[in-house]
């Protein structure tokens, strides 16, 4: 089973949660005449070229097909909107490729299961040599001559009745398929989640950057400041020292923050399937978000959410699915307890090249005079009697041609077949039980699911409360600390204060500012992932 959730790192530090047997037969044997059996064999194959009528259900529309490769279009250089890159990402994820083409798959499977109740047919046809001793095929007697024979046959057979295992078989596939599409539609959303995280991860990145070029900015002008209080004697030279040493750390801390805001494009870019290479002019669109402390305290109807999530989010109908699924599977299994009754039906015919027939060549062309014997004691004597023959007919064995073959050793049978089964190992049993444990456990994975998302929620709302109070305190503390670097900047340029306490007010300014911006990304994106579970769109 996948994890409920998946972590995604950096300043945001945020946590997606996923919401979660003898047979008896009666066999009749027909010989027609000549080629005949052609049509006949024709008309009972002709049942498997029929339309399947009420069988063929409408199958939902699978997904696309879609290729594996690298987008061959041009990555467009405007600045992104994030509707934009989850667009582009939901288009061209390989994950959510692969899930639609297992939607594909399980399609394919509902497609069989509802083809398994049509009849099956096959032909078949041999050729064979003799040599020796063997058994007439035609006649069934012995004989020793080379010979060749050939047999066709046509079967076809089709289940009456298999304790409706066939039909709770395509129940099952039609729910497994929809589940699959189901699981589709949650990578979608996951994908979705990501791409928004990392697209707010590059925001953050990208303002931190600006704030430490701010500051590298402002200490080259301290820096200038000082040249000219040192060259007026007002300032000692260790403090020009102390601010050139400060420009150094903080323009450290812009690489360092620069490098960050790089590795976000590049998490963004693999999100999105774009070939880093190949979008060197890739840039997002920042928009104009309000910040925490400028709207009400965030409150939000847990229960309501929930109960909204629950009925729209894939991964619950997933798992609701998976559990009727569950429950086909145990009836299929039961119907392994019910008889198998079947009629199965074939036409055959057999050519063998030692098969002759007599044919009458017409009337001998003379008579003949026969002596008649009389029977004596001292043995046969002649008489004068003799007895004149007609004219005899003259016959000539030739082999029997292949299709009059065919036609006189063409055969049919009908057959019912039925399996009782009695005793199989408690194979059917065991089947049941375990057919019970899976629905159970189902049942149990749907349940998870749903506490999954309920904890998800929750977890989502203390966040974005815990992020939005964290602003606040943030932002006074931002406000003091302000006011403590302008101070120190005043009794600096004075020569009241060290280059070093003037360095940690600085820092602390630095570090509050840091703060801030983390917490305000982080309620927004939390607010975002509850709008989402509430059905909204994920936009910013």
């Amino acid at each position: 089973m996948r994890s409920p959730r998946r972590s995604i790192t950096g300043p945001l530090r945020v946590i997606l949660h996923r919401p979660v047997l003898v047979p008896f037969a009666m066999k009749t044997t027909h010989t027609l005449p000549g080629p005949r059996w052609v049509p006949g064999l024709l008309a009972l194959l002709g049942v498997a070229l029929l339309p399947a009528g009420p069988v063929r259900a409408q199958t939902p529309a699978a997904p696309p097909a879609l290729g594996t490769g690298p987008p061959a279009a041009p990555v467009p250089t405007s600045p992104w909107t994030l509707q934009a890159a989850v667009d582009y990402a939901l288009a061209h994820n390989l994950n959510v490729r692969l899930n639609q083409l297992q939607a594909q798959s399980n399609g394919q499977v509902l497609r069989q299961s509802k083809a398994a109740l049509l009849p099956t047919v096959n032909l078949n046809a041999t050729q064979g040599w003799n040599y020796g001793t063997y058994v007439n095929p035609v006649t069934s007697q012995f004989q020793n001559a080379t010979t060749r024979s050939n047999n066709f046959a046509g079967q076809a057979q089709l289940v009456l009745f298999q304790g409706f295992q066939l039909r709770n078989t395509i129940k099952r596939n039609v729910l497994d398929y929809e589940a699959s599409l189901e699981d589709t539609e949650k990578s979608r959303n996951d994908l979705s989640l990501s791409v928004a995280s990392q697209f707010l991860q590059l925001v953050l990145a990208q303002e931190l950057v600006l704030a430490n070029q701010t500051r590298v900015a402002s200490d080259q002008a301290q820096i200038d400041r000082s040249n000219i209080l040192l060259k007026a004697g007002s300032i000692p030279e260790s403090t020009l020292l102390d601010s050139r040493s400060q420009l150094a750390t903080d323009e450290l801390n812009v690489i360092t923050a620069q490098n960050q805001a790089d590795l976000a494009r590049l998490a963004l870019l693999q999100l999105m399937n774009i070939d880093p290479a190949v979008a060197q002019g890739f840039t997002i669109e920042v928009p104009a978000l309000p910040d925490p402390d400028q709207e009400a305290p965030y409150v939000v109807d847990l229960n309501q959410t929930f109960q909204i999530a629950a009925g729209t989010k894939p991964e619950i109908r997933a798992a609701d699915l998976r559990v009727q699924s569950a429950r086909r599977s145990t009836d299929i299994a039961r119907g392994g307890y019910y008889p198998r009754l079947f009629l199965s039906g074939s036409l055959s015919t057999v050519f063998s090249s030692s098969q002759s027939t007599r044919i009458f060549t017409g009337d001998s062309t003379s008579a003949q005079s026969i002596p008649v014997f009389q029977n004596t004691p001292i043995g046969l004597v002649p008489t004068s009697f003799q007895v004149v023959t007609g004219k005899q007919p003259n016959f000539q064995t030739l082999p029997t041609r292949f299709f009059d073959q065919l036609g006189n050793n063409y055969g049919k049978a009908i057959q019912f077949g039925l399996q009782i089964p009695v005793l199989n190992g408690l194979q059917v049993r065991t089947g049941v039980q375990r057919a019970l444990i899976n629905e159970r456990s189902a049942a149990v994975r749907a349940e998870q699911a749903r506490l999954t998302l309920r904890q998800g929620i929750e977890q989502a709302y203390a966040d974005a409360r815990a992020a939005q109070l964290q602003y606040a305190a943030a932002t006074r503390q931002v406000a003091a600390l302000t006011l403590t670097q302008r101070n120190s900047e005043i009794r600096f340029n004075n020569g009241l204060l060290n280059g070093t306490e003037f360095n940690i007010a600085k820092n602390n300014l630095t570090f509050a500012v840091s703060n801030q911006l983390q917490s305000k990304y982080t309620f927004i994106f939390r607010r975002k992932v509850l709008e989402f579970y509430q059905g909204k769109p994920l936009t910013l």
